[in-house]
């Protein structure tokens, strides 16, 4: 790719990870309640490296989450340290979760027409 082309790619990339953000701590929160390292280390592991969130960043959102009622957290005694929030998915983020991955995620990608052109990318 020429430096232009890596340019247009960064700056696309960049953009889209950010958009990511609310569904990969949602997903990240789906099966249990985690700490904001935990949520951190999901996302970090389950993209494989590509999206990393710095902790104001995950801060804010989880934030804006709790403000919605998506998200609650409880406090727990931390390691030598001050109290940890735990972060929980809410009855309601489970909904909008689970709404949002049909509408947009299983809907889409998982038509063959559009498997097919990704795969064939």
């Amino acid at each position: 790719m020429s430096h232009y082309e890596q340019k247009l790619l960064a700056g696309w990339e960049e953009v889209f990870k950010k958009g990511q953000l609310t569904l990969w701590i949602l997903l990240a929160l789906r099966d249990c309640p985690k700490h904001m390292a935990e949520i951190k280390n999901f996302i970090h592991s389950a993209t494989g490296g590509v999206l990393s969130v710095d902790d104001q960043s995950m801060y804010r959102a989880l934030r804006r989450y709790h403000d919605v009622e998506m998200v609650g957290f409880t406090t727990e005694p931390g390691d030598n340290g001050p109290d940890r929030k735990v972060y929980a998915l809410t009855g309601v983020g489970a909904k909008v979760l689970d709404q949002f991955l049909d509408r947009n995620i299983v809907s889409v990608f998982y038509r063959k027409d559009i498997k097919d052109l990704v795969m064939n990318a």
